[in-house]
């Protein structure tokens, strides 16, 4: 890693001139699953490493819904971003061309996967999905891998049409909103992510209950883990196919040292703590693209 910096360090004044004439602006998206003003101050320090690499401007795009930022690859309006694995399923099926795959996280304990985890309020009574039948449930939005796509599938195939089993299905809107809702009883019971690695308490290592954890919105010992489904690949690191393969190079590389130079911003990045951000192929997704064929959205 010292050689490239060094290497990089050499050729600042002649990368950042290539970079500004072949593009005028670098744009990350980040999913929705937070407020978008939280989602932009845990991946400042993110966009500032990127844009002094880079020599161009770097904005940070936080849209209300998953489909924004995969509209935005598409279209050509973002050029890297943190994708859950149905997010990255649809943007495939919509484009095979669009987006590479670089990194993925890896966790802690090693894995490079992560857990939808269904849960309730511990006063409510409820304290698994039998429970939680005929009550309102809550899942994220319908491109969330780990908010709706997996455990809509699993519960699916154990208990039939969701919308039978359960009193009432709602789409929260983003994995924030499920934990906040669920805690404030606007719903009985909902899932929301997780790496699995740790104690309940503390919101497991990394994932969204980490980081409502983190930020005070939830106590933790308030809610019970009521159901979790079977592991899922980490989302990917993707950046638009189009770009300058230097800059794809040099944005990978920033990213997979994150945690060896700075491990703050790593913790922002990756929604708490993990061990690195390692390498990720297309054929890690194959089984989310297959499920996300067969869902028809």
């Amino acid at each position: 890693m010292k050689t490239l910096l060094a290497l990089l360090a050499a050729t600042t004044a002649l990368s950042g001139a290539v970079h500004a004439q072949e593009i005028k602006e670098f744009n990350i998206g980040i999913l929705g699953g937070e407020n978008a003003q939280d989602r932009m101050t845990s991946n400042e320090c993110y966009r500032k490493k990127i844009e002094d690499a880079l020599g161009v401007p770097v904005k940070v795009f936080t849209p209300a819904d998953y489909d924004g930022v995969i509209q935005g690859l598409l279209g050509g309006t973002i050029d890297l971003a943190w994708l859950g694995g149905s997010s990255y399923a649809k943007t495939y099926l919509t484009d095979p061309a669009a987006v590479e795959v670089r990194l993925t996280k890896q966790n802690l304990n090693d894995s490079t996967g992560y857990y939808s985890i269904g849960f309730a309020r511990k006063d409510s009574g409820i304290t698994s999905i039998e429970d939680a039948k005929g009550k309102v449930f809550a899942f994220g939005e319908p491109n969330s891998t780990s908010g709706y796509l997996v455990p809509g599938a699993e519960l699916m195939a154990k208990y039939g049409k969701l919308e039978d089993y359960f009193g009432e299905v709602k789409f929260s809107g983003g994995h924030e909103q499920t934990i906040v809702g669920v805690s404030s009883g606007m719903f009985d019971a909902g899932v929301s992510w997780a790496d699995g690695v740790g104690n309940w308490e503390d919101g497991f290592s990394s994932g969204a209950f980490r980081k409502a954890a983190d930020a005070g919105i939830v106590e933790m010992n308030d809610l019970v883990e009521i159901w979790r489904s079977k592991l899922i690949p980490e989302g990917p690191m993707v950046v638009r196919a189009a770009l300058p393969a230097d800059v794809k190079d040099k944005v990978t590389q920033i990213t997979a040292d994150l945690w060896e130079t700075d491990k703050d911003c790593a913790y922002g990045v990756a929604a708490g703590e993990a061990k690195d951000f390692v390498p990720a192929t297309h054929d890690m997704y194959l089984g989310i693209i297959a499920a996300r064929e067969l869902s028809g959205k």
